[in-house]
């Protein structure tokens, strides 16, 4: 989900930008998903590399539907481990959309991951990753406060200057993921260069301190950890069974009242092919966010997931829900070195 709400009037689809002259910096917001597992090089670029098998994933997640102006994020990628690198390359291509096509942002990354065997039991996986993201906005959507005249309604024009657009800029991350037969566990560092994203870079906002407009893409800390349990042991994956406890914690921002930080807490269970599974998501320290359900298939070359989140806030009146939908694919399979391990984290 996003880390940040919007609000909509009745009639009039208003985004209003803000700029005070008292403050020199903001802060931008990366969209997140509730099935971050089934979104693996997104949440922790270390996972690139980690199947068996060249991966193939995309997924869709609707945010808040039920109000206009909703979110909307995708994100495609592949990974796959090589031998003669030791390794995995992954890459990754998303979209967001914010206020029907107002706000839309692109990006394209890759990343690579090197295998590191500790022991027997313990393998580790570091990872490093780069991509260009282009943003851009539609001006002639936003409604400014001077076109908004009493007893006559919207008015045509703004004196407000169209801005940049669109803007690109780099962004570095890197991560790494510890993990055995039965658990997993890691940390990835997601904008460490933390990139100006404001559309009005030289805009200036204090002239007696020569201070212009900034928007910073802060880093995104991500930490995450999880094992498997099972319950039916069986060569054949049709009759097994297992629980997948799971813990996400994200922060995001500086150490400022503008932080933003995450906790998903939950399991899924599988019996064969059929996963079920629900989470709990909690936003900050005392805002209890949604409650997250999902049912999945995993078939041998095929993995589909939809999950739904009820939200449990107090947005719940305008915005109960949010849909989300995943679909993992492997494209080819391969006879590597004894030496691969691949990272059994659940897919959902």
């Amino acid at each position: 989900m996003k880390l940040f709400c919007s609000a909509t009037s009745r009639k009039v689809r208003l985004i209003v930008v803000v700029i005070c002259s008292s403050i020199t910096e903001v802060f931008a917001q990366d969209p997140q998903f509730s099935q971050f597992y089934a979104n693996p090089i997104y949440t922790n670029p270390a996972f690139a590399g980690g199947s068996t098998v060249g991966r193939g994933v995309m997924n869709y997640r609707s945010q808040w539907p039920g109000i206009s102006g909703t979110f909307r994020t995708f994100t495609a990628s592949y990974d796959e481990h090589y031998d003669i690198i030791n390794g995995g390359i992954g890459i990754i291509v998303s979209g967001d959309e914010a206020g029907v096509g107002t706000l839309r942002t692109f990006s394209v990354s890759a990343m690579y991951s090197y295998q590191l065997i500790i022991n027997k039991y313990v393998t580790i996986r570091a990872a490093i990753e780069g991509g260009f993201y282009q943003k851009a906005i539609d001006f002639s959507k936003l409604i400014f406060y001077d076109q908004i005249a009493k007893g006559r309604g919207i008015q045509a024009s703004s004196k407000e200057l169209p801005p940049a657009n669109p803007i690109y800029y780099p962004v570095v991350s890197t991560g790494f993921v510890v993990y055995t037969n039965y658990f997993y566990g890691g940390v990835a560092l997601h904008n460490l260069n933390e990139p100006n994203v404001s559309f009005f870079p030289n805009a200036p906002l204090d002239p007696d301190k020569q201070s212009t407009a900034s928007m910073h893409l802060k880093t995104r800390y991500t930490a995450h950890a999880g094992a498997i349990i099972p319950l039916i042991r069986s060569r054949d994956e049709s009759k097994s069974s297992n629980l997948w406890p799971n813990i996400l914690y994200m922060q995001q921002g500086g150490a400022t009242e503008t932080v933003a930080t995450q906790i998903n807490l939950g399991m899924y269970y599988n019996k064969g092919p059929l996963v079920l599974g629900t989470y709990f998501r909690q936003n900050a320290q005392y805002n209890s966010d949604a409650i997250i359900f999902l049912v999945g298939f995993r078939l041998p070359k095929l993995r589909f997931g939809v999950s739904y989140d009820a939200t449990v806030s107090d947005a719940r009146p305008g915005a109960r829900q949010s849909y989300e939908v995943s679909l993992a694919f492997e494209l080819r399979k391969r006879a590597h070195k004894k030496t691969f391990r691949n990272i059994r984290c659940p897919e959902f």
